[in-house]
C-alpha cells in the first residue's frame, strides 16, 4: 500500500454496480416528489407463537386485512381478520398503524389515529379487537401511549397524562397505579426527551413472565431546564412547545425504578449502586427477579442489578467498566438457569459471551478482528445463536449461526451487501432483507440453515425500471492518507467519466461515534441525487473517518473527550489524498452534511479553510455545550470537567478561518439539534464579519421534512453547488 495514494480493493469489482445502457437520467422530482426508486417491504410482519406462522398486513378487495401465512411453504392460510370487520364491530371506520397479538393470539390491540411526539414516542387512540367474538372495544377515551397486553391477554397497560393505568378485560375497570403524574415534572411509565433519543427506547413499563407485576421508571423533571421553540403555524400568533432538555453539564431528571404488584402495591427498587441513569430495565425467565441496568454520568461503568421483585431490594450481578464509554444495547438474552448472553468490546472488538448466574464469565463465543452488530437471539432448545457482523467488511452485513459452545458456525447469508434478519419465535426460520449499493431490497424467507424458501418481495419493477436509466458505478475502495491511516471510501463518478478529465468533488460526511456512510446497501435518496449531481460532472465520495462504527473498539473510541478532532483531521486528509488524483480538481472540493455531518462540514470548511471550497451543513450542532447531556457526555465528559474539549472542537470558535462558500440550513421546530446551534453560528459569523448563506425552515423538525420541503431542500443545495462548486 503507497502513502497518500488510493488502493483500490479487489472487492470492488464485486461491489460495484454495473452501469445500464440505457440514458434515461434521475430527475430531483423522481427521488422527493414521485419517490419513484423507494423499495418496497414486507408490512406489519409478526411471528406467531406456534414458531410456524406469522402474519402479515395485506390488501383483499381493496381493504387493509391482517393474513397468516406458512413459514415453511410461505403460502396463505387464510385472513385472520381485515379492517372492515374491525370497523363493523367498532361502529365506526378504523384504520389501524399498528397492531398486536395477546400471548393466546385471541385478541388483538390496534393502534389508531396515532399521532408523533417525538423521534420515536407517539399517542394513538386503542381497540381491543377479539378474534372469537368479533367485539371491538375502545381502550379508554382520548389517547394514550404504549398499551401493551399481558402475557395472559387479561389486562392491558399503558400510559397517559404521564401516569400508569391497567385496564383489566374482564371487568371493563381500569386502574390508575400512578397519579403523580404532570407534563414537565413527573412522568411514569414512558421517557423523558433524552432517554427518548439517547437510549433509544420510549415505552418504560414492562409487564413480568407471569403477568402479576409492572417494571417501570419514573422520571423527576422538575429540576431540568425547560427549552421552548416558537411554532409558527398558520394563526396570526404563534404559540411555542416547551419541554424539558437537559444540556450537557446541567441537571438531568432524577430516573428511578418501581415494582407494581397487580391489584396491590407500588414498590420503589432499593440498594441500587450510586448511578446517575437507569438505560434499561429487563425480565429474567423468573418472575421474581426483574434486572435493573445502572450507568453513572461518564456512561464508563455499567452494572446489572439483580432486583428481588417481592422486596424491590437489588444486588449487582455483573459490572462492565471501560476507559471511554459503554455503549447501551438490547443484546441480551436470559436462560433459564439464571445464566445470559451478552454482548461487550472487552477484548477490543464487540463479540457474544456466556454469563453465569453468578455474573462470571463462562465462555466466550465469537472471536475475531470484527464486530458483531446484531445479535438476535437464541433457540434456547438447539442451543444456537443467531447474530449479524462486519466479518466480511466493514462495509458489509451478513447473517451467521454459531452454538452457544463457540462452534459450528455458519454464515447464512451468503450474498454481499446488507443483510438483515426477523426469527421467527422458535429460530426455525427467518425472513432476511438484503440490499446492495444500486440494487433493491430483496425480502426473502429462509430457514435457519439459510436456505431459501420463498421471495416475499423482490422488487422486480423497480429493478427493471432502473435498467432504463444511466446510472453511474458506486465502487467501494479504501483510501489511505498521508498519516497512514486507511479508510473505508466509495466514490460515484460521471457515467462518460474521462480520466484525462478534471472534476470537481463532492464529499459527503456523518463521520459521528459508532456511525457509517460507507455501507453496501440500497439508498433510494441520497445516493440518487449523488447520481443527478454525477450527471452534472461531479465526484461524490464518502469516506468513513476514524470514529466511525464496525471497525472495533479502538478505532471507535479513540475520538473520546475531542468529538471532532481526528474525524476533521481524517476528512481533510482524505480530501488532500483525492486532490492528487490526476483528475480531480483539487481547488474545487466541497463537503455537505446532516446533524453530526453538519457539525463536521462546518468545522471542515472553517479548519479545513485550504483544502474546502464549499460546504453545506444541515441541522448542525456548532458547539457541543448546546447539545443534550446523555450524549454528549457519553463521548466528551461534561463542559466544566472537560472545557477544552469542548471550546476546541466547536464550529463556532473557529469562524474566522472561514474562506470558502458556507450554506447553513435548519428547521426551527428542530427538538434535537436546536436552530439556537445556528442562530448562535449566525451571530459568530457576523462578528467575524464572514459571509455566509442561510437557510430557516419554519416549524420543521431535525428530519426537514413534509409537503415540498425535502424537494426544495435538495433543490435548494443542488443550485449551491453548481454556484459555488
Amino acid at each position: 500500500m503507497i502513502k497518500g495514494r488510493i488502493y483500490w480493493l479487489g472487492l470492488v469489482l464485486i461491489f460495484a454496480v454495473p452501469t445500464w445502457a440505457q440514458d434515461q437520467k434521475v430527475q430531483l422530482e423522481e427521488i422527493w416528489k414521485t419517490y419513484s426508486f423507494y423499495a418496497q417491504g414486507v408490512n406489519g410482519l409478526e411471528s406467531m407463537k406456534d414458531g410456524v406462522h406469522y402474519t402479515s398486513l395485506t390488501e383483499s378487495d381493496g381493504k387493509g386485512t391482517i393474513e397468516k401465512f406458512s413459514f415453511s411453504s410461505g403460502e396463505s392460510v387464510g385472513v385472520i381478520t381485515s379492517i372492515k370487520q374491525i370497523s363493523e364491530a367498532a361502529g365506526q371506520e378504523i384504520s389501524f398503524d399498528g397492531y398486536s397479538f395477546s400471548n393466546d393470539e385471541k385478541q388483538l390491540l390496534l393502534a389508531t389515529a396515532t399521532e408523533p411526539i417525538y423521534r420515536h414516542s407517539t399517542r394513538s387512540t386503542f381497540f381491543i379487537y377479539n378474534l372469537e367474538t368479533h367485539t371491538a372495544t375502545q381502550l379508554a377515551e382520548g389517547k394514550q401511549r404504549y398499551a401493551t397486553f399481558n402475557p395472559q391477554g387479561t389486562q392491558v397497560a399503558f400510559v397517559m397524562e404521564n401516569n400508569l393505568h391497567v385496564y383489566d378485560l374482564a371487568s371493563g375497570e381500569t386502574t390508575q397505579v400512578t397519579k403523580d403524574g404532570k407534563e414537565n415534572f413527573i412522568i411514569n411509565g414512558a421517557t423523558d426527551w433524552v432517554y427518548e433519543e439517547e437510549f433509544a427506547f420510549d415505552k418504560a413499563f414492562f409487564w413480568s413472565p407471569d403477568g402479576k407485576s409492572i417494571a417501570f421508571y419514573r422520571f423527576d423533571e422538575t429540576a431540568v431546564s425547560t427549552f421552548s421553540m416558537d411554532i409558527y403555524g398558520t394563526s396570526l400568533y404563534p404559540t411555542q412547545d416547551v419541554f424539558k432538555y437537559p444540556k450537557a453539564g446541567e441537571d438531568n431528571a432524577v430516573v428511578s425504578a418501581y415494582i407494581y404488584s397487580i391489584g396491590g402495591v407500588v414498590k420503589p427498587v432499593t440498594g441500587l449502586p450510586d448511578y446517575e441513569y437507569i438505560p434499561r430495565i429487563k425480565w429474567t425467565q423468573d418472575p421474581k427477579t426483574v434486572i435493573v441496568y445502572t450507568t453513572n454520568r461518564h456512561q464508563n461503568e455499567l452494572v446489572l442489578n439483580a432486583v428481588n421483585t417481592n422486596t424491590g431490594v437489588a444486588s449487582v450481578l455483573y459490572t462492565e467498566v471501560d476507559d471511554a464509554y459503554l455503549d447501551v444495547t438490547d443484546d441480551i438474552r436470559f436462560m433459564k438457569d439464571g445464566s445470559f448472553i451478552w454482548t461487550s468490546e472487552k477484548d477490543g472488538y464487540n463479540h457474544i459471551y456466556h454469563i453465569d448466574k453468578n455474573g462470571k464469565e463462562k465462555r466466550q463465543i465469537t472471536k475475531g478482528e470484527w464486530d458483531v452488530t446484531k445479535f438476535y437471539g437464541i433457540d434456547a432448545k438447539e442451543k444456537t445463536l443467531y447474530y449479524q457482523s462486519a466479518e466480511v467488511h466493514p462495509s458489509e452485513r451478513n447473517i451467521y449461526s454459531i452454538s452457544i459452545k463457540g462452534k459450528s458456525k455458519k454464515t447464512l447469508s451468503p450474498d454481499q451487501g446488507w443483510n438483515t434478519a426477523t426469527f421467527s419465535r422458535s429460530f426455525d426460520f427467518y425472513i432476511n432483507n438484503h440490499s446492495a449499493a444500486g440494487t433493491p431490497t430483496f425480502v426473502s424467507l429462509n430457514n435457519n440453515k439459510g436456505e431459501q424458501i420463498r421471495v416475499l418481495q423482490d422488487n422486480s419493477g423497480l429493478r427493471e425500471r432502473m435498467k432504463n436509466y444511466s446510472l453511474s458505478t458506486k465502487e467501494f475502495f479504501d483510501l489511505t492518507t498521508d498519516q497512514g491511516i486507511t479508510l473505508s471510501s466509495w466514490i460515484i463518478k460521471p457515467t462518460d467519466f474521462d480520466e484525462n478529465k478534471k472534476y470537481p468533488v463532492l464529499m459527503f460526511v456523518y463521520g459521528g461515534p459508532g456511525a457509517q456512510t460507507v455501507k453496501n446497501s440500497y439508498d433510494p435518496f441520497n445516493d440518487m441525487w449523488y447520481q443527478t449531481l454525477a450527471d452534472k460532472g461531479y465526484l461524490i465520495v464518502s469516506v468513513d473517518n476514524r470514529g466511525t462504527g464496525a471497525r472495533g473498539r479502538d478505532f471507535k473510541k479513540v475520538t473520546y473527550k475531542e468529538l471532532g478532532k481526528y474525524e476533521v483531521e481524517d476528512q481533510i486528509a482524505a480530501a488532500v489524498t483525492l486532490g492528487k488524483l490526476p483528475y480531480v480538481d483539487a481547488t474545487r472540493i466541497g463537503i455537505w452534511g446532516w446533524s453530526y455531518g453538519g457539525y463536521m462540514s462546518s468545522l471542515c470548511i472553517t479548519k479545513g479553510a485550504d483544502v474546502f471550497k464549499t460546504a453545506i451543513a444541515v441541522a448542525p450542532v456548532t458547539n457541543w455545550r448546546f447539545y443534550d447531556s446523555v450524549y454528549t457526555e457519553r463521548y466528551m465528559q461534561t463542559p466544566q470537567e472537560n472545557a477544552s474539549g469542548y471550546d476546541e472542537n466547536s464550529p463556532i470558535n473557529h469562524v474566522k478561518l472561514l474562506k470558502g462558500n458556507y450554506l447553513l440550513v435548519h428547521g426551527s421546530a428542530d427538538d434535537n439539534v436546536h436552530v439556537q446551534n445556528t442562530m448562535r453560528m449566525v451571530e459568530a459569523l457576523v462578528q467575524a464579519n464572514a459571509q455566509f448563506d442561510l437557510f430557516i425552515y419554519p416549524d420543521k423538525n431535525h428530519g426537514i421534512f413534509g409537503g415540498n420541503t425535502r424537494y426544495h431542500l435538495y433543490e435548494k443545495m443542488t443550485k449551491y453547488l453548481s454556484e459555488n462548486l
